[in-house]
């Protein structure tokens, strides 16, 4: 084993999501109702006491996420958190009408208002990149079990951080990676890695050729009466306001993220490290600058390799926000290249290619659901090919928090994707390969990217720490 790597654990739900099937679970007032057919489960659910939930984060994303929760469990929605009054406004509309008591829930601009009436089961966080840690450690320490968008945190500090208080509360953290609940991808999994398909893996590749950069050069203006920007920006730089920072605008500045690599990769990391049971890299490197798109104020690469070294292979990254990509049926991907074949995987299917004559073709198609859930056709911005991930995400969330069990996307597992994005990042910018050392919490010999990895926070906002979270 990797003397890096993250043992697996004991408990087979750990590995393996909750299933349900492609019925909806109809929301009616009536005691008679059912998940018809979700399972077991999904009729302990209907005879439960609803969960009572809150969002801190109402962009695009965080309600999203609360939408497909609200289709699967009959959860009360009390309270949403959004330093936007505007947003606020709509998703606590949406929300009245979305959840089966009709209430209206509480709103709030302050988060750590919302979190100090401790009277939430679970809070969905869905704030950007660098709100997670403070976010998420505020909830777990109000009592609640959370649901984390990824990246799991902007630097690997905050990280360790989120683990260690997750760990000392008890406090189930299922993060937003849902290609674990995939059915396409969990089905691929079965059929080919885990049938010894592709032979003695050598080699993985991973992509992203979205032209998803926001490279604009808006005008400074003056911040609107219905934005808080300073709580907005909370712990980063305060830049100087040039416009509502939502939806693409804030990605595009590593003062809140890691760009392309923190956004993108770390899915399709995070989903070879459950696909072939990896753990920790045991070195990362990486280079990309801004190559063609040098307009705009755009910080983040238009262009960046990296390569994440395990053990019996590499696993090599590549974006570009300009430009066709490689294979125009895969610009969002994972290659997994055995000596018998390779596995194309992304978000809308999946095909399996046997080298020469060992076996036959495999595709996989992405299921949609929109005549089960026909809400997902008529949702703004909706990603229909997301949703039933989510659902299934969302089950398995719920599944842990009865159990008191590791989900499947758990908070280590996230934490090392996203980490190991960060470090690539750190690689490129120092110019050199680093390697993470978990237990000590540095970067092995090399004390300038052990600098790189806690972020100076804005005052008065205080970093995380994982010692204040010693079990």
């Amino acid at each position: 084993m990797n003397r890096r790597q993250t043992p697996p654990s004991t408990n087979a739900r750990a590995t393996q999501p909750f299933h349900i099937n492609r019925r909806r679970f109809l929301q009616t007032a009536s005691a008679g109702l059912a998940f018809s057919a979700l399972g077991a489960y999904g009729v302990e659910l209907i005879h439960q006491k609803p969960k009572r939930v809150g969002l801190i984060g109402a962009g695009w994303y965080g309600k999203s996420d609360l939408w497909r929760l609200v289709q699967v469990a009959p959860v009360d929605i009390v309270s949403i958190c959004d330093p936007d009054q505007r947003m606020l406004a709509g998703a606590l509309e949406i929300a009245a009408q979305r959840q089966k008591s009709g209430k209206t829930p509480r709103g709030y601009s302050d988060y750590r208002e919302m979190l100090k009436e401790k009277d939430l089961d679970i809070v969905l966080v869905g704030s950007p990149d660098h709100w997670h840690a403070l976010h998420g450690i505020a909830a777990i320490e109000a009592g609640a079990d959370v649901y984390l968008q990824k990246p799991v945190t902007t630097d690997v500090i905050e990280g360790e951080a989120i683990l260690a208080a997750a760990r000392k509360h008890g406090r189930v953290v299922q993060i937003g990676t849902q290609r674990k609940s995939t059915p396409h991808l969990i089905d691929a999994k079965k059929r080919v890695l885990d049938a010894g398909l592709l032979g003695t893996i050598g080699h993985v590749d991973m992509c992203c050729y979205f032209h998803m950069r926001a490279n604009g050069n808006p005008p400074l203006e003056p911040v609107p009466d219905f934005l808080d920007y300073d709580l907005w920006t909370g712990p980063a730089p305060l830049r100087p306001y040039d416009g509502l920072p939502h939806r693409r605008w804030w990605r595009t500045f590593m003062e809140y993220g890691n760009g392309i690599v923190g956004d993108m990769c770390v899915h399709m990391l995070d989903t070879v490290n459950w696909m072939l049971g990896l753990g920790w890299p045991n070195r990362i490197s990486s280079a990309g600058g801004i190559y063609v798109q040098k307009d705009g104020k755009s910080n983040i690469t238009d262009t960046q390799s990296a390569t994440f070294e395990f053990d019996r292979f590499n696993a090599n990254w590549q974006h570009r926000t300009w430009g066709a990509p490689t294979d125009p049926d895969y610009p969002w991907a994972l290659f997994i290249h055995g000596d018998k074949g390779v596995l194309k995987a992304s978000t809308m299917r999946a095909d399996f290619i046997p080298q020469g004559k060992s076996g036959e073709p495999i595709h996989f198609e992405c299921l949609f659901e929109r005549e089960q859930y026909p809400e997902d056709v008529t949702e703004k911005d909706n990603e229909l090919n997301a949703a039933p991930a989510t659902r299934r995400h969302m089950l398995d969330f719920l599944a842990a928090i009865d159990q008191r069990s590791r989900p499947v996307a758990d908070i280590e597992q996230g934490h090392i994707s996203s980490a190991s994005c960060i470090l690539a990042n750190i690689a490129m910018q120092i110019g050199r390969t680093v390697t993470y050392d978990p237990a000590k919490r540095e970067v092995v010999g090399d004390e300038e990217a052990t600098a790189l990895l806690r972020r100076a926070y804005r005052e008065p906002w205080r970093h995380p720490e994982p010692g204040d979270y010693l079990v």
